[in-house]
């Protein structure tokens, strides 16, 4: 339409689920109000922005405005910032094997807290919500491992007021970002960025007071990323943005990842099943199984990784040509122009086998991931700037599916099908489970 666009054929989960409509191809673009977005929406298209030589990463809309909040973290900084290498180098040992081991108590009594909360609530026979408390776990796990700090999650039933500025923060920084690239006149995005710079003021002051709890207690009795950071020649701003990256994207994720994996359980009791009997064999009575253990759970990794493919916790990722350049043989594109790569698509291609709509873990046992053509999976992104924290996320989630599989039957609410929130990341809306705590518990 002449100056909305494409508002009224737009539709606002399209990064949520594949593009439906047989006349977009493998290339598309929407406009709104001024704003063009572009999207490789095939595997053929997102493979060609995901070759380094001719893309690399791009800071979209959304990510900019997350600046607000994360300045020149990890996640947030332009590819030419020298804070985004200086600390990409200096983190990367923070997730070595090594140093996952350090981390594996502290997520394991992180676990311990979620078992504590969810017994009462089988109890009771009161219902839980998923998201929430994946949220509590998760950011209670990434605050003890990578700054050695109690969120106090489970003390309380409200959410955290990390949690609740954060959400409010991805959610404005979406509309900001989409503000900015409008014809609308500046106040409307300024007025936006007020609302998510009152709550990046919120998030700045806690990731303050948790660097001045470590400088209180003194350097050189820990081992994480925070005491790394502190010990090097990051200024104090660029550990409090990366410090907010870590806790934002190393809970958020891991949260919808867990969440969403759940969700396909409660559907397919077959699965749980299987994945249970493997964690007894390979568990056995151990409440507190080792470090390598986690590594043996094949089929649990497997359960996760279809949860990935299926629900991504990241729809897509943007991508910017390195110089001028025709993508998927039918859009120009000049140097520096951008394109966001649709990894939900990507992860529905055909290439995937019968039904890729399906849920089926075995996809992923190892004859048919060799005989897949590579780079159809990419949920963390791809090239240098992805995600640094990925095996880290994997270790949490694997380990946390696993002890409550062990320790509950899932049990679904009726007539509950599966929707979707977006705060930037993606997580089941009004997902609950009814918890049966389990004979052999």
């Amino acid at each position: 339409m002449p100056v909305v666009g494409d508002v009224f054929g737009f539709s606002a989960d399209i990064l949520t689920r594949p593009p439906s409509d047989p006349g977009l191809g493998p290339v598309f673009e929407f406009r709104f109000l001024g704003a063009r977005y572009v999207v490789a929406a095939s595997a053929a298209a997102v493979a060609e922005v995901n070759d380094e030589r001719r893309f690399c990463k791009h800071v979209g809309p959304d990510i900019d405005a997350l600046r607000i909040m994360g300045g020149d973290g990890l996640f947030t900084a332009y590819n030419d910032e020298p804070n985004w290498q200086r600390a990409h180098d200096l983190l990367m040992p923070a997730f070595s094997q090594q140093a996952m081991r350090g981390y594996h108590s502290a997520m394991l009594d992180a676990a311990d807290g979620l078992v504590a909360r969810w017994d009462g609530k089988a109890r009771t026979g009161a219902s839980v919500d998923v998201p929430a408390d994946a949220t509590r776990v998760t950011l209670e796990t990434i605050g003890q491992c990578a700054a050695g700090h109690s969120f106090g999650c489970f003390d309380t039933e409200d959410p955290h007021p990390f949690v609740e500025h954060m959400v409010a923060g991805l959610k404005g920084s979406d509309w900001v970002g989409v503000l900015r690239e409008t014809f609308l006149p500046n106040y409307f995005a300024r007025r936006a960025e007020r609302r998510v710079r009152r709550h990046a003021v919120q998030m700045h002051r806690i990731a303050d007071e948790i660097v001045s709890e470590r400088l209180r207690d003194g350097l050189g009795h820990h081992d994480d990323l925070l005491e790394l950071m502190l010990t090097s020649e990051l200024d104090p701003a660029n550990i409090r943005y990366q410090l907010i990256n870590f806790l934002v994207a190393g809970h958020e994720t891991t949260s919808g990842a867990l969440s969403f994996a759940l969700y396909f359980l409660s559907r397919h009791p077959e699965v749980a099943d299987r994945a249970r009997a493997e964690v007894a064999e390979v568990w056995g009575d151990d409440e507190r199984p080792e470090f390598e253990l986690i590594a043996k759970l094949r089929y649990v990794r497997r359960v996760l990784d279809e949860a990935l493919r299926l629900q991504p916790t990241v729809p897509g990722y943007y991508r910017e040509a390195r110089e001028d350049t025709v993508l998927a043989g039918v859009h120009p594109m000049r140097q520096g122009d951008w394109v966001l790569a649709m990894t939900m698509a990507l992860h529905r291609d055909p290439q995937w086998g019968g039904d890729p709509d399906a849920f089926d873990p075995d996809r992923f046992a190892p004859d048919r991931v060799r005989a897949r053509p590579a780079g159809l999976y990419k949920p963390f992104g791809t090239g240098p700037r992805s995600c640094i924290g990925r095996q880290f996320a994997l270790h949490e989630a694997v380990l946390l599916l696993a002890v409550l599989l062990r320790r509950y039957d899932l049990v679904p609410e009726p007539g509950y099908q599966l929707q979707v929130a977006q705060r930037l990341t993606l997580m089941p809306k009004d997902f609950r489970l009814t918890l049966r705590r389990r004979r052999s518990e």
